[in-house]
């Protein structure tokens, strides 16, 4: 199943998206079997049946909408840096044994075809093209061989990074929550529909229509499965715990000149078997001023 979380007409709805089209219900609607946030409690079961009740709902115009992350209220969402070997050759780390791990919070989120904003403070914007794998079934000290088992299904995610921010302390939160800068969707796809993990899906990123990164999930130095056991090793997971793990060579930081994101500029990033998460970008209006 394809789950949309969006707005119509100031309302919050759900709905699912099967060939293309949208049928779904909002939070008024007397059906209305609740947020992604609630529902990922109810396992693949409490999914499924929220789904049926969906695609029973009314067409939901694609036109009117806006598109909500898929989820905002997770206690943890977690980010994985250096995950592919290629992007710590181009960012000047060697490749670390353990996961490089770092938090975003909920108030840097935003969502498909929303404005991701470069600060008035920073020129560095920069796009990352990552996988998301959110958790279903919570646990600790979770197998390797049974980690997927843990996994509801997943998403896509641009971990917009303000580069001079994210080296001016020796951890990379602060240059990682900027508000709206990390865009979250436009789906969360159950894992049923994917191969386990998400092994050997291409995940391209573009610029202004351009390729700039393209990888196979499987280039991943830690695997979906491998996450989900290493970190339930220092942690328990929670239903709807968000793992963002990680993005391949292309940054903009990488290049020769730097590319980084300015106003106007358009960046898409699509999941084969996903889909695709596309952004503008807008400059933050200061406070006090009025935009042109």
């Amino acid at each position: 199943m394809r789950f949309v979380r969006f707005l119509l007409n100031g309302d919050e709805g759900l709905a699912i998206e099967e060939n293309g089209s949208l049928s779904g219900l909002i939070a008024s609607d007397a059906r209305f079997p609740g947020r992604l946030d609630a529902l990922i409690v109810t396992g693949a079961d409490g999914l499924r049946k929220a789904g049926d009740v969906l695609r029973a709902g009314r067409p939901i115009p694609l036109s009117d909408i806006s598109y909500l992350p898929p989820f905002t209220q997770s206690k943890k969402l977690l980010c994985v840096g250096l995950n592919y070997r290629d992007h710590s050759v181009e960012s000047g780390y060697k490749q670390p044994q353990y996961p490089t791990i770092f938090a975003r919070f909920a108030s840097s989120l935003i969502g498909h075809r929303d404005a991701i904003i470069r600060p008035a403070v920073s020129e560095t914007l920069d796009y990352e093209g990552e996988l998301v794998a959110v958790i279903g079934r919570g646990g600790s000290k979770i197998a390797p061989d049974s980690a997927l088992d843990h996994v509801a299904g997943y998403s896509i995610f641009n971990d917009g990074s303000i580069r001079d921010y994210q080296h001016v302390t020796p951890q990379w939160t602060i240059g990682k929550n900027f508000d709206s800068t990390g865009a979250f969707g436009p789906v969360f796809v159950t894992a049923d529909e994917l191969p386990p993990g998400c092994s050997g899906l291409t995940l391209e990123t573009r610029l202004n229509g351009k390729v700039v990164q393209r990888a196979n999930i499987d280039d991943m130095v830690f695997s979906v499965a491998s996450l989900v056991s290493i970190l339930s090793q220092t942690m328990t997971l929670e239903p709807g715990d968000v793992i963002v793990t990680g993005t391949p060579s292309g940054v903009g930081a990488g290049r020769k000149p730097p590319l980084f994101m300015k106003a106007g500029d358009v960046c898409e990033i699509e999941i084969e078997q996903i889909g695709t998460l596309v952004n503008t970008v807008e400059d933050e209006v200061a406070q006090g001023s009025k935009a042109a």
